[in-house]
């Protein structure tokens, strides 16, 4: 690899980890998409040097937000036993999808995930199953959601953490910040389960890991760092309005 894509890797990873920790998903729904749109990567590498990139993204934003205790350890703990299992099934799943296939998915689920977000209104009431269960009724919830999550994590390579937030957030009427933090506590816990999947399968291109993970671990503290001054709502607003964008371009690949 050259050092000008190297730069270039290196300045994604910058701006898709300080992202993606603000929003509590990872940097790899921005970086994977860079991977398919700038670089042309074949849906399978994409997805598994996206992973390891989530992974290194996830674990310097948690060190961050370990420090300002906003993490709910046991909701993080709940949700991976659910992902650790899921994210063997979504890699078994990548290998068998065509990339045509992989492309339509990945754009039709940011793109329905976007729209959501930007329509919904901010929970003013109790979250929908913090009235109607009690709580090992909503471990349960967690563990189907967890098991959701890691699937769709290991087959698009972008950690579940953008779906996980507004699940926490409308759902189980989790604050924003707090479900932020939490989200990336849990991805921390079943990407790296993933990773050994997808590395078991030879999806990862360790050059790029190296060049994007240092800019996402670099950015993830900047992430941390402005976390704190940006408000709930315009963190949702920031994470539709990208999932949008990106979904279109996939599109038209």
């Amino acid at each position: 690899m050259d050092i000008t894509t190297g730069l270039l890797l290196l300045l994604i990873g910058l701006l898709s980890g300080g992202y993606g920790v603000i929003v509590g998903a990872g940097g790899g729904f921005v970086f994977v998409p860079a991977l398919l749109i700038i670089f042309q990567y074949d849906p399978k590498i994409a997805a598994g040097t996206g992973l390891v990139v989530v992974l290194l993204n996830s674990l310097s934003g948690i060190a961050g937000y370990i420090k300002h205790k906003r993490i709910d350890y046991k909701i993080g703990l709940t949700l991976s036993i659910g992902a650790i299992p899921g994210t063997f099934l979504g890699t078994w799943i990548l290998q068998y999808t065509s990339s045509d296939m992989y492309y339509i998915l990945f754009a039709g689920v940011l793109l329905a995930l976007g729209v959501f977000l930007l329509i919904k209104k901010a929970p003013t009431n109790k979250g929908i199953l913090e009235v109607t269960t009690k709580q090992k009724d909503k471990s349960l919830a967690y563990i189907l959601i967890g098991l959701i999550l890691g699937t769709i994590s290991s087959f698009f390579g972008i950690g579940g953490g953008w779906l996980l937030v507004p699940i926490l957030i409308y759902v189980f009427n989790i604050a924003p910040h707090k479900a932020t933090a939490t989200s990336l506590f849990s991805l921390s816990l079943y990407s790296s389960v993933g990773v050994i999947s997808q590395i078991s399968y030879g999806n990862i291109d360790w050059s790029v890991v190296f060049w994007g993970g240092a800019g996402v671990i670099i950015g993830a503290q900047f992430g941390v760092l402005l976390s704190n001054r940006i408000s709930g709502r315009f963190i949702i607003q920031m994470l539709s309005m990208l999932l949008i964008a990106v979904s279109i371009k996939l599109f038209f690949i």
